[in-house]
């Protein structure tokens, strides 16, 4: 049996082998200049009724599923109430069920109170995907972020004060050549305050569909960074994150020019002669044709 999504269908890297559920479609803020996964969708929440008929589907199925994963990108916004029902009856047809996750905006978060997380947390929603792109204010102005670093802040650690494992992901290069390391510093100041579980890297790498909005709302200040630029900045990226909470660190999406990862901070030094090597030797970084957002 095959689920029939609403496409174009995103899920982070880790959760290749989940099983997807859109229980909502689109995404209800979709004002991020950087950003055109949900730009043809209309926002959405799917009905209960149907979302219980294709878990029953799908359970029969797969019934040894041990992962899910709950797209598209606005899972969180759903009514606790909605959400919690959905998570009970995930829990109540797949037996061997051990993860349940979702992408989740800052302004999700905030808008949850802690008794609503908690109860979440208990029904078995784990682990949140936030996207913190920048740690500097000016640069999360102009990709129209739609949150602020304090913001930022106080949600990831509203998360994971409640329980949840928290993997958060930025934007190396989002800051231009003006703002490179205003938002490369504030950045992993920001990182050292949430302390996430998992960090993940990516590089911008605008698409064309985006690129006319995300230069007109960066007031067509924005210079993009080349490859060595880029390298730099994922270098102090690393030297400055210095959580006293061990945060698995990658930088293996496709957009980037080359895929590191390691254990932050007992794998900095190591990392950053890694980026020192591939600076010099600039022929061993990824083709730029194979490099997508």
């Amino acid at each position: 049996m095959q689920i029939v999504y609403d496409y174009p269908l995103y899920r982070p890297p880790s959760e290749a082998n989940s099983v997807i559920f859109q229980v909502t479609i689109g995404c209800s803020y979709n004002k991020c200049s950087f950003c055109d996964m949900y730009r043809t969708k209309r926002y959405f929440e799917r009905s209960l009724d149907e979302l219980k008929s294709e878990i029953d589907l799908v359970s029969a199925d797969q019934p040894l599923t041990r992962r899910i994963f709950l797209a598209d990108g606005d899972a969180l916004n759903l009514q606790t109430t909605v959400l919690f029902q959905i998570l009970e009856y995930l829990y109540l047809k797949f037996k061997n069920l051990e993860r349940v996750s979702c992408y989740a905006m800052p302004r999700n978060i905030l808008q949850k109170k802690d008794t609503e997380l908690q109860k979440l947390r208990e029904a078995g929603l784990s682990m949140l995907y936030v996207g913190i792109e920048s740690g500097n204010d000016i640069v999360l102005r102009k990709i129209t972020k739609g949150a602020s670093q304090r913001q930022i802040i106080h949600s990831c650690r509203k998360a994971k004060d409640n329980g949840f494992t928290l993997s958060c992901m930025i934007i190396l290069g989002i800051g231009g050549k003006m703002y490179s390391m205003q938002h490369i510093v504030d950045t992993a100041k920001t990182v050292n305050e949430i302390s996430p579980d998992y960090l993940a890297a990516l590089t911008l790498n605008l698409e064309q569909g985006i690129h006319d909005e995300f230069m007109y709302k960066y007031s067509r200040q924005f210079e993009p960074l080349d490859d060595i630029e880029i390298l730099n900045e994922l270098s102090v990226l690393i030297d400055g994150v210095n959580s006293k909470y061990p945060i698995t660190f990658r930088a293996n999406h496709a957009s980037n020019v080359y895929s590191i990862g390691g254990t932050l901070p007992d794998d900095k030094e190591k990392l950053i002669s890694l980026i020192n090597e591939l600076k010099l030797d600039p022929g061993r970084l990824r083709d730029k044709r194979l490099r997508r957002f």
